[in-house]
């Protein structure tokens, strides 16, 4: 009974995925927008909050504009990624222009497996369109990593998402074992990881200023590249128009032993600013991305 009722709303919501995107856009503007907006306000403190930290320098009507412009990309977002159980090869295929997908295929004649990092700008579950689009050349084989959710409805309805055009998914805890099975057979595996999340309390390695603000970041990408010896590429979004985006991939390195402590960390972080500050509004501002502070340790840790 309850495996019932959780596979209900998944199969409700592929059902209303299969829908014609221009419909789902039309719900998402008169329907969900209102009611995320203006009758839950869902998250709306936090969002002004983060807004008015990172855009000191904007005046509040700015802002609110770029709040407005953020809470309808996040309802037409959430439209998109149902859409994806409705996309043929030929349709997904126009919704996420790869510009350069040689950077990443190339490396399986290396051999040498590529961690995709990306953060949540434009529309992250898009990234799965690479598994149709490249690693069908190459011996290469593509996985999301993601962290298991604490609603079993979404955590479904995410994991067939993900694997909807032939990429795999696993863990983050089962990332390495996966690293292991794949150069046992030989193949170049590609992990895509969704990398600007605020790190848990016992995690606080890395602070830099990051949107005016100190901000602690993920190191694991950067540790699991230097256990790995893998590349890591970081996938530039931009949003081209609506329903539709362009990725342009950026090498941070492909030698990550010869770099420095923090290193791809920190230029994971320039570059994800980068992108923000290019258009704010398609980042996911209802992250608690600022509920740890620096202390005078970590100062001290950083400078040493």
């Amino acid at each position: 009974m309850k495996a019932f009722f959780s596979d209900l709303p998944v199969a409700l919501f592929r059902l209303l995925g299969k829908l014609p995107l221009g419909f789902l856009f039309f719900i998402s503007s008169v329907l969900m927008y209102p009611l995320v907006y203006y009758v839950a306000r869902y998250r709306l403190k936090v969002v002004r909050r983060n807004m008015e930290a990172a855009f000191p320098e904007k005046s509040i009507e700015q802002r609110r504009r770029m709040e407005r412009a953020f809470y309808h990309h996040f309802c037409d977002m959430f439209m998109e990624m149902l859409h994806i159980f409705g996309l043929d090869k030929e349709e997904a295929l126009t919704r996420m222009h790869f510009v350069n997908p040689e950077l990443v295929t190339d490396y399986a004649d290396k051999q040498q497996g590529v961690l995709l990092t990306c953060g949540h700008y434009g529309n992250w579950e898009y990234m799965s369109l690479l598994f149709l689009k490249m690693l069908d050349t190459g011996n290469q084989q593509g996985y999301s990593v993601y962290k298991p959710l604490r609603s079993v409805i979404f955590d479904r309805l995410f994991q067939q998402i993900r694997s909807r055009f032939g990429g795999g998914i696993v863990t983050k805890d089962g990332t390495f074992r996966q690293v292991i099975r794949l150069r046992k057979a030989g193949i170049a595996g590609i992990f895509g990881l969704v990398s600007d999340q605020s790190p848990t309390a016992r995690n606080l390695h890395y602070w830099t200023r990051f949107l005016n603000q100190d901000t602690a970041f993920l190191t694991g990408p950067e540790r699991m590249a230097k256990q790995t010896g893998f590349a890591v590429l970081y996938a530039d979004v931009k949003r081209m128009k609506r329903g539709y985006y362009e990725t342009t991939f950026r090498r941070i390195t492909d030698e990550p032993m010869q770099t420095p402590e923090f290193w791809i960390t920190e230029r994971f972080a320039r570059l994800m600013e980068e992108t923000i500050l290019r258009d704010p509004a398609y980042w996911l501002w209802t992250h608690k991305r600022w509920k740890h502070k620096r202390s005078m340790e970590s100062f001290k840790l950083n400078e040493s």
